[in-house]
Parts: C-alpha cells; structure tokens; sequence
C-alpha cells in the first residue's frame, strides 16, 4: 500500500500582487462597463468565506445587488 504524499504549492506573482479595485467587489465580477453599487445589509449573510452583519456595507455588481435586494438581504435606501 502506499501513501499519497500532499505537498503546497508556493504562492504565485499573481497571488501576491496588490488589491485592485475590481477586486475589492464582492460576489460576481462586474461586466465590462458596469460600476459596483455600494450596498448595506439587513441580514446577516456569508459571501465568499467573510461575514457581513447587519448595517456593514459593501460593494457589489449591479445584478448582484438587485438578487440581494429580491431575497431581503439589502436594507432599504432612504429616499
């Protein structure tokens, strides 16, 4: 029988390289000519291994913000 030896991988250039500010959205990537909306949550909600609690906010694609906004997670914007 043998063993399956698990080894890392070193980091790459790219993995090391400075936030952008295309990285700094979270959820899906925004599509070519699209701005990020700046949102804040109602609820608790888990997006890409971080934690969002009530009141933080953040920055999103468009369409991503309007699923947001269908399912409850968006707080209301005061007009």
């Amino acid at each position: 029988m043998t063993t399956a030896r698990k080894t890392t991988t070193p980091p790459t250039d790219s993995e090391n390289a400075p936030v952008t500010a295309s990285e700094q959205v979270i959820g899906p990537p925004l599509r070519d000519g699209q701005t990020p909306e700046k949102v804040a949550f109602a609820h608790h909600l888990r997006i890409g291994g971080r934690d969002y609690m009530p009141g933080d906010s953040a920055l999103v694609s468009p369409e991503y913000a309007r699923q947001l906004r269908g399912s409850g997670y968006l707080a209301r914007g005061r007009a």
